[in-house]
């Protein structure tokens, strides 16, 4: 008998291949090519038909996993292993991964149309959220015993996600706080220094000091602010910095630059007309009285 999951998954892997076939026939390709692959004819557009047919063959892949193990149903891998009973593994707990992988993708999505520093930023982030949720997946499932899954989830990526991820956010941070500052006023800058300054500090204050403070809240409150800041960042590198003024020296007049200024030599060509000018003068003056006296 087929089971739910393997159903579920065929029928995705057969949608896919069919999509591959109608892909193939519609972008260019002949004969028997689209359905067997490329041996008998083209394929059409070589991208989307090997997307979809990659998919295809991963959905189908999945499927005969399933079947093969039953979906992972405790009865039938009991009968399998040939016991009376085994114990149930707990549902997977609940996760925020996925809203940070959605702002991941939506960040890969602006930068891959504005900026390529905006499209690393949510590649990077992407790839974190896919580690973390598969240890996650992985750890809800390792034991029946909540406890000691999130134990032994931490023995393994704790040495590896907090300074990686310390590394991180102090990047992400850095950068964006500076795109921010350099796109205000330069008084709005200021504001904004000083108002991120006191949140963060308070924000590492609450979650420093030994009181009955709900770790959710505060966890929400710096993935708030961490989000407002990577949203300010990306708002403020598609903007563009201020214009930068040169400073100007106060109490000096201002005045047109001479080109010559400071060059002796046209210094001395001005002398040298002076003088002729002077000399002409005289002449002038000598001929005039000549013709008096005459």
């Amino acid at each position: 008998m087929f089971t739910s999951g393997f159903k579920y998954f065929f029928g995705i892997g057969v949608a896919l291949a069919t999509a591959a076939v109608l892909y193939g026939y519609t972008t260019g390709g002949n004969h028997m090519g689209p359905l067997s692959l490329g041996w008998k004819g083209g394929v059409g557009e070589h991208i989307g038909y090997g997307l979809l047919v990659g998919l295809g063959v991963s959905a189908i892949g999945i499927a005969l996993t399933l079947i093969f193990f039953r979906d992972a149903d405790p009865a039938d891998q009991a009968d399998y292993m040939g016991v009376d009973y085994i114990e149930p593994t707990p549902p997977v707990s609940g996760s925020a991964w996925p809203i940070v992988g959605a702002f991941g993708v939506g960040t890969m999505a602006i930068g891959l149309v504005l900026n390529t520093a905006i499209f690393v930023t949510g590649l990077v982030i992407v790839a974190a959220v896919a580690i973390e949720w598969m240890m996650d997946a992985w750890a809800d499932r390792a034991t029946g015993d909540p406890v000691a899954n999130h134990a032994l989830r931490n023995r393994i990526m704790a040495p590896i996600e907090i300074p990686a991820a310390g590394v991180a956010m102090a990047g992400l941070a850095v950068l964006a706080i500076s795109r921010i500052l350099l796109n205000a006023s330069p008084l709005g800058a200021v504001v904004v220094a000083g108002v991120l300054s006191v949140v963060i500090l308070g924000v590492g204050v609450l979650a420093a000091i030994d009181v009955k403070i709900n770790r959710n809240a505060v966890a929400g409150l710096a993935l708030t602010l961490a989000v407002v800041v990577l949203g300010g960042g990306i708002w403020a590198t598609v903007d563009g910095e201020r214009e930068f003024h040169p400073h100007e020296v106060h109490g000096e007049e201002p005045h047109d630059e001479d080109p010559a200024a400071g060059d002796p030599a046209a210094d001395d060509q001005d002398d040298e007309a002076d003088h002729a000018g002077d000399d002409a003068d005289a002449d002038a003056d000598h001929t005039d009285g000549d013709t008096d006296s005459e």
